[in-house]
């Protein structure tokens, strides 16, 4: 009767989330053109209308990037040509991109009812008969403002987000050789989920010695074959991601018959030649930035980027599905060509650790921060393109202020985590104010 009835929430939640989406689209027939050319959804190298520009040469039988406009996977291209012109049937797409959101609340839901985000194999929280249900997780995902203004801009971050969590749904289930397809599907649209390749390991491999226990622990006799070590699962992990990425390139490079997506797709992103303005923290600074000095800020802000991934996956060693969550909000918040839709995905994941938000500290701030922000960007945004009555700073200022808040919660949700582990630690601790000294 539980299934029954959890199977009857999920379709319930299903249906109304593409019934809102669909109907939005269907009475205000004009949202969609309008969100896609939004900075705040689009970018450069996830724009809907450049992803029609690349599609056009494409179809004409020419190289979709010649003109350094489309910078996006070639694999793209095959499947949006399938579709009718977006302008005489609009809701083809939003359907698409209806379907991508519900796959990837349904993978979160899978993260949630696996238990992973309470009890890991070396870590069990004290709260985890607090956490939320999979339905409200699900729940939280697609009726954020974020995620559904994001399905109806159909921006292709969205392909990104999809197997990002894929990938991790199947890291929490013990299917190692499908998380690791996901994840190189999801670094071969947007490079930068590569970052996730530790703690993603990690969850499988944890999940691998606890099959492995289970089944001997089962058996009538002890098995001699002992698990492999972890370098060597790791090496392992990398050398099949390493061989399906190199899958992805040669059938992008049969498609397209050049290697010319290379460049155009990854050292756009890595270069970033397009300074766009975005609601990222990269664009401004590089505007300001002297050509002599760009390559030497390139590698700090990349470096940044890519060190909290080892940092975090050594310092929560017992939590690999934290550090993924954790790694998504500095992907979101620092990655060079932010949107918003990233960050509604990642204030999804984080309602996996909603057993922990009693701990938090500065919720209310941050949000507050958060919507300040998300109301203000489109009115500076329009004072500085469209009325001419204010200039670039506007609308940088307020995207500093998003990241701001952002910070504000990946900072308060790693002290939530950390507080959660030493309580357990210490229980005679539980519920007592600590002050560092």
């Amino acid at each position: 009767m539980e299934k029954l009835r959890v199977h009857r929430e999920k379709a319930l939640l299903f249906g109304s989330a593409a019934a809102v989406r669909l109907l939005l689209a269907a009475a205000f027939p004009t949202l969609p053109d309008i969100l896609a050319g939004r900075v705040e959804i689009s970018t450069p190298v996830t724009g809907f209308e450049r992803l029609q520009e690349g599609l056009f040469l494409y179809n004409h039988g020419l190289s979709p990037y010649d003109g350094g406009v489309f910078h996006q996977a070639p694999l793209l291209l095959p499947l949006f040509s399938l579709f009718p012109d977006p302008l005489r049937f609009p809701l083809a797409h939003v359907l698409l991109y209806t379907i991508l959101d519900l796959l990837s609340a349904n993978a979160l839901m899978q993260m949630a009812e696996s238990g992973e985000a309470v009890s890991s194999r070396l870590f069990t929280s004290s709260r985890k008969d607090k956490r939320w249900s999979s339905v409200a997780i699900g729940a939280c995902f697609l009726f954020n403002p974020f995620t559904l203004l994001t399905c109806l801009g159909r921006p292709t971050s969205v392909f990104t987000t999809l197997f990002v969590l894929l990938s991790t749904a199947k890291a929490c289930a013990g299917a190692t050789v499908t998380s690791t397809f996901a994840l190189s599907l999801a670094s071969y649209a947007s490079l930068h989920p590569a970052l996730l390749f530790p703690p993603l390991t990690l969850l499988c491999y944890d999940r691998y010695i606890v099959r492995a226990s289970s089944v001997t622990s089962s058996s009538a006799h002890q098995s001699s074959r002992k698990p492999p070590t972890l370098p060597f699962f790791f090496l392992r992990q990398a050398t099949l991601l390493a061989l399906f990425l190199a899958i992805l390139f040669m059938l992008s490079y049969i498609l397209t018959d050049d290697w010319s997506f290379i460049p155009a797709v990854y050292s756009a992103r890595l270069l970033l030649p397009d300074l766009t303005p975005n609601v990222g923290l990269w664009w401004y600074f590089f505007i300001e930035m002297f050509d002599s000095f760009r390559n030497f800020f390139l590698g700090v802000f990349w470096l940044h980027m890519a060190s909290y991934s080892p940092g975090l996956s050594i310092r929560l060693r017992s939590q690999p599905l934290a550090v993924v969550v954790l790694m998504c909000g500095v992907i979101a918040i620092f990655q060079p060509y932010a949107n918003v839709g990233d960050a509604g995905a990642w204030v999804g994941m984080l309602t996996l650790y909603g057993h922990v938000f009693d701990l938090t500290r500065y919720t209310f701030p941050a949000l507050s921060t958060l919507l300040y922000s998300t109301l203000l960007g489109p009115a500076f945004y329009y004072l500085w393109v469209y009325a001419g009555s204010g200039n670039a700073n506007f609308f940088y200022a307020i995207t500093l202020v998003w990241s701001l808040g952002l910070t504000l919660i990946l900072a308060d949700m790693l002290y939530a985590l950390l507080r959660d582990e030493w309580e357990v630690e210490r229980p005679e601790m539980k519920g007592k104010a600590v002050r560092q000294i």
